[in-house]
């Protein structure tokens, strides 16, 4: 019997319903291991990369081209993940990707030139889109078998994998080479799929409810074109929340510096400030889905968000800045695991996989977009285009409030 039958025969009062929850709890935590893991590799290889840079002899426009294979590798395999998830099921490709991911985080610092360091960002670059897709999905039909909006809990395993996986590279980066870490990453990785996989290649992933076609020519179970189309908002709203958290990452530090004259330990607190309110927004936002529904969630994410990149952007002290860094990442916070979660529930992994990638899409648009407008107008004008962004994704959320949703929102 699937999992997701037997959780509702245990809601109903069935025979094997604490053996159900176990067997869920188990799930449960072996995916936020995934998410954190995730979130752990990439963090400790960003570390890292100025001393590639040097070992590879790149001048930063090579790197700059070299690390453009991450972003494509990422884009090319999340299109392609949904279909291996409809087929193979998302926890095989999980676990799959996971290992792929761990073996590749190793590459780049076996490399001795721009080219063969772009190369390997490739397969690092497709790991790392396809393990986002497929993780994503298996939460997506874990949310649906548990019936809480837990979401929000796997994206914060994910936050505070990168913040540990970044503290420790910064530990060692005077002590280790970049081979020695990147060789470590890649066991803790291995050991840690080893540990956690087999606890989803065990349960198969819940079937998605088969739906009638809405048109005669329709695949039975596809999305209808209303579904698809809503799916794209879903993708909007979290290229729109994650063109701000690329945003904040790459030009928040040199604004506190450039703009407001920080001393350089404050300017480079900026961007922690943010990550450090979006994990506490993430780790409280099941509570907040609860109580309030997906809508509210989203709308007063972005409503809050765009306030709190005002203050950060136009404020004319560092204080004043800062307090709007982390209103701003308090306000992002949910807004990227409730769209995901929203377009994996109109179209299963599909969705998912659209989401993802526009969202990826977001994070790489919003750093060059930043530097243009900075070049035509200013760096704190610049950093506004954030807020509005984050505006549009609450109006968007409001408008596409019936579409998919659960009884909550």
């Amino acid at each position: 019997m699937p999992l997701l039958n037997k959780v509702r025969t245990a809601a109903s009062g069935g025979f094997g319903g604490d053996t159900a929850a176990r067997s869920l709890s188990r799930l449960r935590l072996a995916l936020t291991l995934f998410f954190a893991l995730d979130g752990f590799l990439f963090a400790g290889w960003v570390v890292r990369i100025p001393a590639v840079k040097q070992q590879t002899g790149a001048t930063a426009g090579d790197l700059g081209l070299a690390l453009l294979g991450v972003s494509a590798g990422a884009v090319v395999t999340m299109t392609l993940t949904g279909r291996l998830c409809r087929r193979h099921g998302s926890h095989a490709v999980t676990v799959a990707t996971a290992v792929l991911l761990s073996l590749s985080v190793a590459l780049p610092a076996l490399t001795r030139s721009p080219l063969a360091l772009g190369l390997v960002l490739l397969v690092f670059g497709a790991a790392y889109g396809g393990i986002n897709v497929a993780m994503n999905s298996a939460a997506v039909d874990l949310v649906a078998a548990l019936r809480r909006p837990v979401m929000p809990s796997f994206h914060a395993a994910f936050s505070l994998g990168g913040m540990v996986g970044a503290g420790i590279g910064g530990l060692l980066a005077g002590s280790l080479s970049p081979t020695a870490h990147l060789l470590g990453l890649t066991v803790t990785g291995l050991a840690l799929t080893a540990a956690a996989g087999p606890v989803l290649l065990r349960h198969p992933s819940p079937a998605p409810p088969r739906t009638l076609p809405s048109r005669p020519d329709a695949r039975p179970g596809a999305p209808s074109p209303a579904a698809r189309r809503t799916v794209l908002v879903f993708g909007v709203i979290a290229l729109c929340t994650a063109y701000g958290e690329g945003a904040l990452a790459d030009w928040g530090a040199l604004h506190l510096a450039q703009d407001l004259h920080a001393h350089p330990g404050v300017a480079a607190a900026g961007y922690s400030v943010f990550a450090l309110t979006m994990t506490a927004g993430r780790l409280s936002g099941t509570l907040l889905l609860e109580r309030f529904g997906q809508t509210r969630t989203l709308v007063a994410g972005g409503i809050t968000a765009s306030a709190g990149m005002f203050l950060g952007a136009l404020a004319p002290t560092v204080w004043a800045a800062l307090l709007g860094f982390a209103v701003t990442g308090l306000g992002l916070a949910n807004i990227f695991p409730v769209a995901v979660a929203r377009a994996g529930a109109l179209a299963g992994p599909g969705g998912v996989a659209t989401a993802s990638t526009l969202g990826y899409g977001g994070m790489l648009l919003g750093p060059p977009s930043i530097g243009f407008l900075a070049e035509w107008f200013s760096l704190p004008v610049a950093l506004t285009t954030v807020a509005a962004l984050a505006a549009g994704a609450a109006v968007m959320g409001y408008g596409a409030r019936n579409a998919g949703a659960s009884p909550a929102a």
